[in-house]
């Protein structure tokens, strides 16, 4: 085929193609599609309360506004914009690096010095790396440490805050406050299993920690698996866990995750239980210290990449691990200096204005996971940053670290069509949203953010499940 007719068929497709697609609506509606409508209606919520915006990617045109300027609190929907920017100004292939000292020789496994750990915000030190970290240690020859473990966690200068500020719950693993040195989000993990032979659930308890003392059973009851956590009667107390009830055979193997009552303490004592678990000796204490300046570490531990972080954070709402991020945002930023709370709004906020247009006063952001009451953005600014991170070289990464409808996530359970949103979804007491990407019946790409601000904003759940399936028909007239 020669040049002009293959540009010409080239053409002709590209005609038939655009043809085959339903034409986009001359102008954005500006009022909801009556299945929503009627969906608030059922909730008791005013429409007043709800914020949307549908934007077509193919066409670069909204085609749905309603209530979209007005600064309304998105709870987890911040979420988006602490991945995006680290996505953005970090690159997907970052990864933290906590450095490891060695402050004296080692002979005969025995080292004649202490072991500094400095941290620098890493999200994701889990059990199984603190362990290779430690294991990487002994690869060195050390067996024995004549002088202490110091952790340097002075890279982030944070208020020392109760846990409980934000709902009065402080065992919440959610409730966790951010550290520079974080170690298996501060929390432990109670596996019940059933042993019907000996009349009991066996408890088993990770990660060991020095000093803690936990119920390695509790009997077992006949009846539903109801209210299994309550039934269980724990007490959670520094340095002992207690189980004073029982636990229904019926509820099988289950586990739960519980926030240490003593955070501060928690790296120290992680370390020194594992320690000793690995055959290790510890002559010294563990405490907080300065890491050395005059001196390179003897090694380091590298994070999975940031692209694997921001699935974690996404997909499953993880509010400490966005926390970690949104403060290593701000050590970026400023390198040589401590991340604040200040310093950390200020780089996400200048970030924002830079993708979305200046703030103004409507912007409040109070930390990068949502966790808030003050915080407060509109919709339209929302789906502006989706807009233009659909166009930016992080998209396929942003995109794929949210939830997909029916299938995985805070989505896993939606009864919206498998497989064809991608949507961060936001969760609060008065507080339900929803935001990302659709695909709909005809190809089309659609932005679509949706947020409700009501005492009964749970309740309006299918109301944003109606604009969902209304944008996967391509937002027809109505």
């Amino acid at each position: 085929m020669t040049r002009p007719l293959a540009c010409r068929a080239l053409m002709l497709g590209v005609a038939v193609a655009a043809a085959a697609l339903p034409a986009p609506p001359a102008a954005a509606a500006t009022r909801l599609p009556p299945e929503t409508t009627a969906a608030l209606r059922r909730a008791s919520v005013p429409s007043s309360a709800l914020s949307v915006v549908v934007h077509d990617l193919t066409t670069d045109r909204p085609v749905l506004r309603w209530r979209e300027d007005p600064p309304v609190n998105p709870a987890s929907l911040v979420k988006l914009l602490t991945t995006a920017a680290a996505l953005d100004r970090l690159g997907p292939a970052y990864t933290w690096a906590t450095p490891v000292w060695l402050t004296g020789p080692v002979r005969d496994g025995v080292l004649e010095g202490s072991l500094v750990i400095q941290g620098r915000g890493d999200p994701r030190l889990t059990l199984e790396r603190v362990w290779s970290l430690l294991r990487r240690v002994q690869q060195l020859g050390v067996r024995e440490i004549r002088g202490d473990i110091v952790l340097d966690s002075s890279a982030f200068d944070l208020p020392d805050t109760d846990p409980g500020d934000f709902d009065g719950e402080p065992l919440r693993p959610y409730n966790v406050r951010p550290a520079a040195l974080l170690f298996n989000f501060r929390s432990v993990f109670y596996t019940f299993t059933p042993d019907i032979a000996a009349g009991v659930a066996r408890v088993s308890v990770e990660p060991p920690l020095a000093g803690k003392v936990a119920d390695h059973s509790v009997p077992l009851a006949a009846g539903p698996c109801a209210d299994w956590r309550g039934a269980l009667k724990a007490s959670f107390e520094p340095g002992r866990t207690r189980f004073g009830g029982t636990y229904a055979t019926a509820c099988g193997e289950l586990g739960w995750p519980v926030a240490d009552p003593e955070p501060a303490t928690f790296e120290g004592r992680l370390l020194l239980g594992l320690w000793r678990e690995m055959g290790g000796t510890l002559h010294g204490t563990v405490h907080a210290g300065a890491a050395p300046a005059d001196r390179p570490p003897n090694f380091e531990m590298h994070s999975p990449a940031l692209a694997e972080l921001v699935r974690d954070i996404n997909k499953f709402s993880n509010n400490l691990m966005a926390q970690q991020l949104y403060y290593t945002l701000a050590l970026q930023a400023r390198p040589g200096e401590r991340a604040t709370p200040d310093s950390a709004r200020d780089t996400l906020q200048r970030w924002l204005a830079e993708r979305s247009g200046p703030l103004g006063g409507g912007v409040v952001l109070e930390n990068g996971s949502g966790l808030s009451r003050g915080t407060r953005i509109s919709a339209a600014r929302l789906a502006r940053v989706l807009v233009q991170a659909w166009d930016s070289p992080v998209m396929s990464e942003l995109m794929s670290s949210l939830p997909v409808s029916g299938l995985d996530g805070t989505l896993r359970r939606a009864r919206m069509a498998p497989g064809r949103a991608h949507l961060k979804t936001g969760s609060l007491r008065d507080v339900t949203a929803l935001a990302g990407y659709v695909l709909s019946n005809s190809g089309r790409r659609y932005v679509v953010v949706a947020i409700v601000n009501h005492d009964k904003a749970g309740a309006a759940r299918p109301a944003l499940d109606t604009l969902v399936q209304w944008t996967l028909r391509d937002a027809p007239a109505f």
